[in-house]
């Protein structure tokens, strides 16, 4: 499982440091415009260790750059710049956002300068997990236990809306912070690499996750229930864009509103972007849509 699943944690880490090209949408004489002959370039803004944003941007990517429009790809380290570049107009879209639940703290920041052109999926969520051999069955289970995790539950990204979550919701509500303990933030590739050497080892951990994300594949772990909703409902994962994005580039607004995944679909993109082809997402996508064409298709029609 090491050599496997080292490579699939990988394609995080190395994604953290490939660029892809950091141009803005707008030309230098201002002119900027979708099927009307201006410059069609389209600048998408990922946390490229946050694999869902990572996925249906390749894929945005290939479908844009066949109707002729250029895709500019720029990786941002974290949720709140992504946003701030979003609502300034240096990032045209954000294409795998968590407006509803996760991130709408950031919406209401800079929701006014920001156009959501619809959700691709609608079951989204977030999670706390452990093993599945782990004796916790529950949020409510971690009282008590903080000596035997030395405190820590291993989290993602400090300015992530899942780490806000658990920081202001869940350790509060489930009086966690009484017992000793503690979110440790770091990045997704480091929890990854946490949660691998816990499992191998066959040792207890607790770990921020969420659901749609290859993971939950990948590893023997289980979700923890939160009865007390502490985590928030399921949410859809949305396709947001800068203000006047929608009337520079209709013909892109329309496809993206059309484009629903379902389990199947969303999972077999997963897949072929971060574990069949980890070192080219490009390629990934080109072997996804090669047995879902018909879906690219009605995004046209």
């Amino acid at each position: 499982m090491i050599g496997t699943t080292g490579k699939r944690i990988g394609v995080a880490t190395a994604a953290l440091t490939l660029t892809l090209g950091m141009t803005a949408c707008a030309s230098e004489d201002g002119g900027s415009g979708g099927s009307d002959g201006g410059d069609k370039t389209i600048t998408m803004g990922i946390i490229p260790s946050w694999t869902d944003g990572l996925s249906t941007a390749y894929l945005w990517k290939n479908i844009l750059e066949e109707e002729g429009y250029t895709v500019e790809i720029e990786e941002i380290n974290d949720a709140a710049p992504l946003y701030t570049g979003l609502a300034e107009g240096d990032i045209d879209v954000y294409p795998s956002a968590w407006p509803e639940v996760t991130h709408k703290s950031y919406m209401d920041e800079y929701g006014d300068d920001i156009e959501d052109l619809g959700a691709y999926y609608d079951a989204a969520k977030l999670t706390m997990a452990v093993p599945e051999d782990s004796p916790l069955t529950s949020i409510e289970d971690l009282v008590g236990k903080s000596a035997d995790y030395d405190g820590k539950i291993v989290g993602i990204e400090a300015g992530a809306g899942l780490t806000k979550a658990v920081q202001e919701q869940v350790i509060p509500q489930y009086g966690l912070d009484e017992d000793g303990w503690e979110l440790q933030t770091s990045s997704t590739p480091a929890m990854l690499n946490a949660l691998e050497e816990a499992v191998d080892a066959k040792e207890d951990i607790v770990v921020t996750l969420w659901r749609p994300f290859w993971a939950n594949n990948e590893f023997p772990v289980r979700d923890l229930e939160d009865p007390k909703g502490a985590l928030g409902e399921a949410e859809g994962l949305h396709e947001l864009a800068t203000t006047g994005f929608s009337e520079e580039f209709p013909d892109v607004a329309e496809m993206m509103s059309k484009a629903k995944l379902d389990d199947e679909q969303y999972g077999t993109l997963e897949d072929q972007v971060v574990n069949e082809n980890p070192d080219d997402p490009a390629a990934g996508v080109e072997a996804w849509i090669a047995d879902n064409q018909d879906w690219v298709d009605s995004l046209k029609s």
